[in-house]
């Protein structure tokens, strides 16, 4: 049944003049937040995380056994793999290999010295020559 315009008008009227109690949104903002941090608090740490798990799987309905079996192989592989084995590591054979150090003669640099490096500008289509 639609309320009439009537009586939707009668209930404006009414509600009007209806303010709540003095103090009552400084209230609720405060009792808003102490909920909030109550809540982070509840989520944080294993339990936290337990919960969501258990509310995630909860939700996924038939497949969550396909989901928990991949996760369970997953978990097997990888502690397979991360866990040694009893073979022991034989290092690897160490040859001497001998070798000389040969120094550079200084000659090379008194040959550097003695070539002209002087611009000129004897070039066919106007170009430096060196």
């Amino acid at each position: 049944m639609k309320p009439t315009v009537e009586e939707i008008g009668t209930l404006l009227a009414l509600k009007r003049h209806e303010r709540p109690e003095e103090g009552y949104f400084d209230d609720f903002l405060r009792e808003f937040h102490q909920r909030r941090r109550a809540e982070e608090a509840q989520q944080r740490g294993l339990a936290g995380w337990w919960r969501k798990a258990s509310a995630w799987f909860s939700d996924l309905g038939g497949s969550k056994w396909a989901y928990a079996g991949g996760l369970a192989y997953a978990t097997i592989v990888a502690i397979a793999m991360t866990v040694p084995r009893g073979q022991e590591v034989v290092p690897a054979a160490t040859t001497p290999v001998s070798h000389e150090v040969k120094s550079i003669e200084p000659a090379a640099v008194e040959q550097l010295d003695a070539l002209d490096l002087r611009p000129s500008t004897q070039g066919r289509t106007g170009e430096q020559e060196f």
